[in-house]
């Protein structure tokens, strides 16, 4: 008997995996668009720490302001803005960029800045 009635319990069912489906494929939609937009943001971010590292060396060794920017926009990208200051014994170079959250709208700011000495003889 048992038999017989799963049997008549089938198709009764008949669509709810459809169903589940059309309700969950937005959420994990949402989820996947999140997981790149996070991944985008952290990829702008180690760009803009390489940056200000290759910035902040060039300056330390020597190298024009024109040159350190035209170096950490070469890491970060076009976009990036780079300031370099000279303080006596130090340079510090501060990358910023913008990174677009795509269908999210809108625009995050990532930064990063390093300090590095100047070396000996280096006027």
């Amino acid at each position: 008997m048992t038999g017989v009635r799963a049997l008549r319990e089938i198709p009764r069912e008949r669509g709810s995996v459809t169903a589940e489906l059309a309700v969950l494929l937005p959420a994990v939609v949402l989820i996947l668009v999140a997981v790149l937009v996070a991944a985008a943001i952290g990829v702008a971010q180690v760009r803009c720490a390489d940056a200000a590292r290759a910035g902040a060396r060039a300056a330390a060794v020597g190298q024009s302001q024109a040159e350190v920017v035209e170096l950490a926009q070469g890491v970060a990208g076009p976009d990036a803005v780079v300031s370099v200051q000279e303080d006596g014994a130090w340079v510090q170079v501060r990358v910023v960029a913008e990174v677009p959250l795509g269908p999210l709208g809108g625009l995050l700011e990532v930064s990063a800045e390093l300090s590095a000495p100047v070396e000996p003889g280096v006027p």
